[in-house]
């Protein structure tokens, strides 16, 4: 998910969304977003006319939205595309629902639970780990903390005790 659309913004079918994936402008590039619903299966390609900054949130403007009635429609509807249209990332730099679900393990091999999600703050990103009987660990996402992530093993290992 690259982000949530907020409300329309302006009399011309643009709509601001508030991104919640790296380099938002970078989207730009990418002349088809696709927007649906939490838990819907099928969303709709909209081709983008325009994308630009706006304070902390993006404004964009779909080709078939021409007014503002067209642009309410959206409003509370994800803005996504799919893993085969984004660009290829470094090594060791990952998508964050690539880590959404991801076992996570201290170095003594004990599990402390599965990341539900990654809170963007203004240092660094932080991670959610709910464990079994459902307690919550905020971990920083740092290297100091995350030692290795092996996606095709569904691990990442932390250098976390149990009890802080």
């Amino acid at each position: 998910m690259l982000g949530k659309i907020a409300e329309p913004y302006g009399l011309r079918g643009w709509i601001k969304i508030y991104p919640q994936a790296d380099d938002p402008l970078g989207w730009a590039k990418m002349p088809v977003w696709w927007v649906g619903r939490d838990g819907q299966e099928n969303w709709s390609p909209h081709t983008l006319i325009q994308c630009k900054q706006h304070g902390r949130a993006l404004v964009a403007q779909f080709e078939a939205v021409s007014d503002r009635t067209m642009a309410e429609s959206f409003k509370g509807m994800l803005v996504g595309a799919p893993k085969s249209v984004l660009p290829t990332l470094p090594p060791d730099e990952y998508y964050w629902a690539d880590l959404i679900g991801l076992e996570v393990i201290n170095q003594q091999n004990v599990v402390l639970g599965k990341v539900a999600g990654l809170i963007e703050t203004g240092a660094n990103d932080v991670l959610r780990v709910i464990s079994q009987d459902g307690a919550e660990r905020l971990m920083p996402y740092v290297d100091a903390v995350v030692r290795g992530i092996d996606l095709p093993a569904g691990r990442m290992v932390v250098e976390w005790e149990l009890d802080w």
